[in-house]
């Protein structure tokens, strides 16, 4: 069921929570991206954390079916220092894949660093100057509700900037700002 084309292709992005779940969704034509979609699911009103796990499975089964992206990006989880939150976290990552495993979706995890340094040329950038710097390069105006959007959008946008910079681009960038300066015509929006 694999159909990731080799110009064109959907990426689902995915950071995953068991209060707030961000999602974002974005289709690349050949080095062009678009923002299809982001958003949150949102879980906070469950006290179950097995009717979370459930709700994450419905959600993201619900997004492969309406988008049919080509792969999905995930963000790893981040070592912390509370053990359950870990637990937990791994737990909604892994249900995640699960269910894009299920429709025969490949799976690219990265870690939260690397996402924002992809994203913003700083590994230790904060949500919101992801957020802002995803508005420029997808040239959208809304502000999300959660930033857990923008960060689901992030991983997405990472997981695009991969195929850029690794296949057949000899050229490397210490961020997104060098990339965009050297290629203003491949940015959505651009010229």
């Amino acid at each position: 069921m694999q159909r990731e084309k080799s110009n064109e292709r959907i990426i689902l992005g995915i950071d995953p929570g068991t209060a707030v779940m961000g999602y974002g969704l974005v289709k690349e034509v050949r080095t062009k991206i678009e923002l299809i979609s982001l958003g949150v699911i949102k879980m906070n009103h469950l006290d179950d954390h097995s009717l979370k796990l459930k709700r994450i499975f419905e959600k993201t089964i619900a997004l492969i079916e309406e988008y049919k992206p080509d792969c999905l990006a995930i963000e790893a989880p981040f070592y912390g220092k509370n053990i359950q939150v870990m637990l937990k976290l791994g737990r909604a990552q892994g249900i995640a894949i699960a269910a894009a495993l299920s429709r025969d979706i490949p799976i690219f995890e990265y870690s939260p660093r690397k996402i924002k340094q992809s994203v913003t040329g700083n590994g230790n950038a904060g949500k919101e100057q992801v957020a802002a710097m995803l508005q420029t390069l997808l040239n959208f105006k809304e502000t999300p509700e959660f930033l857990d959007a923008t960060d689901g959008l992030a991983v997405a946008v990472c997981h695009s900037f991969q195929r850029m910079t690794g296949s057949g681009n000899k050229q490397s960038y210490s961020g997104w700002e060098s990339f965009a300066k050297d290629n203003p015509g491949k940015i959505g929006g651009g010229k």
